[in-house]
């Protein structure tokens, strides 16, 4: 994925300067749409190796994000819609990419990045869900700052919903009254049942392939993010482009509702 023409050089080490000196985002948000349709127009055999491209270009990304001291990512790697919609031969090739990402990509020996996971496990093939729970075990101990999360069978409808689940358990075990519990509701108190419980929330969300919507990705914790559309596909996404995105969030007045 990467380019190194003078120009394209020149142009992003000039973007990468200006860049240093205005606001950058705290959290990005990832959605990386368009591996099919980008694996179709390369005239691939089959559309399941744009995913393969796509996975293999998070490291460009995440050293694109370590570069400008930008130290939390999420990226959306599957929806719950997206497991039960796609043909088997497409998932499993896709779970068995994602266990073979994780383990020697993510979780490989001097890792920078922290892992961490946003799901629904138990909607995953048992590889990979204990692929995934070894390697955040691996990376407890990494001490970098730089966190990366992987929403996978992911719905933040339904994550909402656990959420709100177990925070009246919660006040069921402490003797509360369902009406006690409701009007002692907060926002507070549903983030912290979150999957990214613990995280701050995204500033600035980036979806490819050049798609203008959310499809159910941190519905809550995005609530005041800035939102940016690329037509570029994701395994196409170069670093260009995204310093575009960047130099887009540091020209906004953030209103955060306002």
């Amino acid at each position: 994925m990467r380019i190194t023409t003078p120009v394209y050089a020149l142009y992003t080490r000039r973007l990468r300067r200006r860049l240093r000196a205005g606001a950058l985002p705290r959290h990005i948000g990832l959605i990386m749409d368009g591996n099919r349709r980008w694996a179709r127009k390369a005239g691939l055999a089959s559309p399941s190796l744009g995913h393969k491209a796509g996975a293999e270009h998070v490291d460009d990304v995440l050293a694109w994000c370590e570069s400008l001291g930008i130290g939390h990512v999420t990226v959306f790697v599957c929806s719950t819609e997206n497991l039960a919609r796609r043909g088997e031969a497409e998932v499993g090739f896709l779970m068995d990419l994602i266990t073979q990402v994780v383990t020697e990509r993510l979780a490989r020996p001097g890792s920078r990045w922290r892992l961490h996971v946003a799901g629904d496990l138990s909607v995953l093939p048992d590889r990979t869900a204990h692929a995934l729970k070894e390697a955040v075990d691996a990376g407890r101990d990494i001490a970098t700052g730089h966190h990366v999360t992987l929403a996978i069978g992911y719905g933040g409808r339904q994550e909402v919903v656990d959420a709100v689940r177990e925070l009246l358990t919660e006040h069921a075990g402490s003797g509360r009254s369902l009406a006690e519990a409701a009007a002692a509701f907060e926002p507070g108190d549903i983030a912290r049942h979150l999957w990214t419980a613990g995280h701050p929330d995204p500033d600035l969300v980036i979806r490819t392939s050049g798609e203008q919507r959310m499809s159910n990705f941190l519905l809550w914790q995005a609530a005041y993010a800035e939102l940016y559309f690329c037509d570029a596909h994701w395994p196409a996404f170069r670093e260009v482009d995204f310093l575009r995105a960047l130099r887009s969030y540091a020209a906004r007045e953030r209103r955060r509702g306002r």
